[in-house]
C-alpha cells in the first residue's frame, strides 16, 4: 500500500509538471526570459527522500522496502549538457522479515550525467550512469547474513534518470528520480542484488 501511495504522488507531480510545462510555453517573453536564466547550468545540490526495494537474501522473502535519503551535487562540465555527480544515499528499515532483522544500506557513487535541453524550458529530465561502493549494517548482516564478508564495501552503480521542475532561479523541485541500484554483497548464492531506487525532493542551484 504504501508503494502505491508513492507511486500515485509521484505521478501527480509529474503530470503537474508536464502540464505547467505546456502553460509556459504560452507566457511571455519576459516569463520566457526568465524561465531561461533559471534553466542556465549550474552547479546543484539535490536533497531527496529515497525509497528502495531490494531482494533478499536466499531462502528468505522475496523483497523488502528500505526508507531514508540522498544528497546528489552536480556539477556543469563548460556549462553543457553533461556534469560530473557525486550521489550519497542512505536508507533503513529495522524490521524486514518475520524474524526481525534490520538493515542499513548506504551507498557512495560518482559518475556522469546528461541533461537535454528542451523547449519547454520548465522541465529538466536528465540521464545518468554512477559507480561506487556500498555499505551494509544490521542484525541481518551482523546476525543472519554472518557470511557476508564484504559487509563494509560492495560493488554499487545508480544507473537510471529523472525529472526536475524549475520553480525559481535558486530552487528547483525533483518531481521524481528513478533508478536500477545493483550490489554485490556475499549472500552465499549469486552475491548479486537488485535494487529499485525512487527518489524525490528540492533541487538547491548555486
Amino acid at each position: 500500500m504504501r508503494v502505491s501511495k508513492l507511486i500515485k504522488h509521484f505521478s501527480l507531480l509529474t503530470i503537474m509538471a508536464v502540464s505547467l510545462g505546456a502553460a509556459s510555453a504560452q507566457a511571455p517573453n519576459s516569463g520566457h526570459t526568465k524561465l531561461a536564466a533559471a534553466s542556465a547550468a549550474r552547479p546543484e545540490l539535490a536533497l531527496d527522500f529515497t525509497y528502495l526495494r531490494s531482494n533478499a537474501p536466499p531462502g528468505g522473502c522475496t523483497c523488502f522496502n528500505l526508507y531514508g535519503g540522498s544528497a546528489t551535487f552536480a556539477y556543469p562540465i563548460n556549462k553543457g549538457p553533461f556534469a560530473l555527480v557525486g550521489d550519497i544515499t542512505a536508507a533503513q528499515n529495522g524490521s524486514i522479515s518475520s524474524n526481525g532483522f534490520g538493515l542499513t544500506l548506504s551507498t557512495y557513487t560518482v559518475g556522469a550525467r546528461y541533461e537535454p535541453k528542451l523547449h519547454i524550458l520548465l522541465l529538466h529530465p536528465f540521464g545518468q550512469a554512477l559507480v561506487g561502493v556500498a555499505h551494509s549494517s544490521g542484525s541481518l548482516v551482523q546476525g543472519a547474513g554472518t557470511s557476508v564478508s564484504n559487509a563494509s564495501a560492495a560493488f554499487a552503480a545508480n544507473v537510471g534518470g529523472g525529472v526536475d521542475l524549475a520553480t525559481s532561479r535558486r530552487i528547483w523541485v525533483r518531481a521524481i528520480q528513478a533508478e536500477y541500484l545493483p550490489t554485490t554483497f556475499d549472500n552465499g548464492s549469486n552475491n548479486h542484488q537488485n535494487n529499485l531506487r525512487i527518489s524525490a525532493g528540492i533541487v538547491i542551484r548555486f
